[in-house]
């Protein structure tokens, strides 16, 4: 979780009465972090906002939606690519079930950031620490000491 996708779940926050921040379960990838450990982070990085709950789901995130009375996705978008992605499968999930996908533009100070371009700076010693909520820093370093160490 990088700062921008705190930002986007707080504006949301601001928009409806209640936000599930849902992480999607994929067995075929293999994150630097457990599904545990990330419910975890997520809940921390979004305990001052009470509106905010932490869930997760294998399978499409669209049949969680409509499992749990959910009628809209937000999407943060930092840019076309993102845009050009995110339509089409905005476009799926309303076809497959009715639900809405809302886009939120990302703020221009997050729009370079992604999770997997941090971690890696973060892996070869730059400085991320700005990017990312505390916590989820703190717990970014000491998983890269532990990787580090296990391949001495």
């Amino acid at each position: 979780m990088t700062n921008g996708h705190l930002d986007v779940i707080s504006r949301t926050a601001v928009q409806f009465d209640e936000v599930t921040v849902t992480v999607v379960i994929n067995p075929n990838k293999q994150g630097m972090f457990s599904v545990p450990e990330r419910i975890e982070m997520l809940t921390e990085a979004t305990a001052h906002l009470g509106n905010v709950r932490v869930d997760s789901w294998q399978g499409l995130l669209v049949d969680y939606a409509r499992a749990h009375g959910i009628t809209a996705i937000v999407k943060g978008l930092r840019g076309a690519n993102d845009f050009d992605y995110e339509l089409q499968m905005a476009q799926m999930n309303h076809k497959l079930t009715g639900v809405d996908t809302l886009f939120v533009a990302t703020n221009p100070a997050y729009s370079y950031l992604s999770s997997s371009l941090v971690k890696e700076v973060a892996t070869y010693g730059g400085d991320v620490a700005d990017m990312l909520p505390a916590t989820v820093h703190k717990r970014l370093l000491a998983r890269i000491a532990e990787r580090t160490a296990a391949k001495r």
